[in-house]
């Protein structure tokens, strides 16, 4: 018997072979839509490409299937008489069962005959056009940025955002097809099976025009079958306190819909917070640089400096040097795990020198060089002795 020459499934779809589930859905997708029969009326050829299209998809995207497809092609072992029940081909731990259990391999014929190549494609496609026509998909998440001050990240704010999103379709509700218009499929009569007949086998298989449901619906327009449309909405953003730049919000099912009833994503809010001139955050702590006389540094004091509560003072220990670091507790940023906690704010002084500008001051600098002779360098040249 003469066989028809069929297309690679991979060259058909347009995708290596090597191809992920992911960028094969996307490659399904594009040419489903472009040669849906729906959107094509009348085209006999976009409607033979459609069921190529839908063909090559099913098998790719099932493991066990593109794993026979990829190890045989079309040549399925066993098409001069069948195999028997439960036969396995090749040795990897993956093999897949090739079962004719339920056929009925009877002499009577039914339909036009037709290659084992054609039955070949056309079980794998029976086998889960009804599945991948009502698959349901999650949707994915979305993510967005947003800019905020660093008073808004210490004390939380409320941010509005205007986002786009994949919403469910409000005519078909998410089905993609036209609610209400429904018709019995003259191929099964609304049984959902045919038959097809090679030799003295009979296969009962899906109905690879209505996919197995016995029913012909038509494409919802409103969102091209997707059964999804784009949305503008407008969302308003609760930032805790205490957020830092790369910290995310979470708004779950704000994300785009899925297919067919599939659960929506979720949105997640990425923080970008303004640098302050004055507060450094580390962690939960933030770092701060003031300045201090001479007197205050050699006498101690007692200094007021600013937090993000307001101002607060610390001691300033007698002797103390520049870049000698205070704690101040609990006076840092907002904990985001650890509601109610707070991190330190590190307080680094900074001697400022008074310029001798005027006389008496030199005067007074002269003076207390007389009196304290010590010679602060001395131990540095004890240690850098070689």
């Amino acid at each position: 018997m003469a066989t028809t020459t069929k297309q690679d499934y991979y060259e058909l779809l347009g995708v290596p072979r090597k191809v992920t589930v992911k960028e094969l859905r996307g490659a399904y997708r594009k040419l489903a839509r472009k040669y849906h029969p729906d959107l094509n009326p009348g085209d006999k050829s976009a409607e033979e490409k459609f069921k190529q299209i839908q063909e090559a998809y099913d098998v790719l995207s099932d493991p066990k299937k593109r794993q026979m497809y990829d190890q045989f092609g079309f040549n399925v072992p066993g098409s001069g008489g069948g195999p028997p029940q439960g036969a396995r081909y090749g040795g990897s731990p993956e093999d897949v069962h090739f079962d004719f259990g339920g056929f009925d391999f009877g002499g009577g014929a039914e339909g036009n005959n037709t290659s084992f190549r054609d039955i070949f494609s056309q079980f794998f496609r029976g086998a889960n056009a009804a599945q991948t026509s009502e698959e349901r998909e999650p949707g994915t998440d979305l993510e967005y940025q947003i800019d905020i001050t660093f008073a808004e990240a210490m004390r939380g704010t409320v941010k509005k955002l205007s986002f786009t999103r994949l919403d469910v379709c409000n005519i078909c509700h998410g089905e993609g097809v036209a609610p209400g218009d429904e018709k019995v499929c003259p191929t099964c009569h609304g049984s959902g099976q045919v038959t097809q007949v090679s030799g003295k086998m009979r296969f009962q298989i899906s109905c690879s025009r209505c996919g197995g449901t016995g029913h012909l619906r038509t494409m919802c327009r409103n969102c091209g079958g997707e059964g999804r449309v784009s949305r503008m909405e407008t969302l308003d953003v609760r930032i805790p306190p205490g957020a830092k730049t790369g910290s995310r919000v979470r708004v779950a099912g704000r994300g785009n819909a899925g297919t067919h009833g599939g659960q929506p994503g979720d949105m997640y809010i990425v923080m970008k917070v303004a640098p302050h001139p004055f507060f450094e955050r580390r962690g939960d702590d933030l770092y701060t640089v003031v300045p201090i006389t001479v007197t205050e540094a050699s006498l101690g004091a007692k200094v007021e400096v600013p937090t993000i509560d307001g101002r607060a003072q610390v001691r300033i220990p007698p002797g103390t040097n520049s870049g000698t670091k205070l704690r101040l507790r609990e006076k840092g940023a907002p904990s985001v795990r650890q509601p109610g906690k707070r991190g330190d704010q590190i307080v680094e002084v900074q001697v400022v020198v008074p310029k001798p500008e005027d006389e008496r001051v030199r005067n007074l600098l002269k003076e207390l060089s007389k009196v304290d002779q010590e010679d602060p360098r001395q131990e540095i040249f004890a240690r850098a002795t070689v």
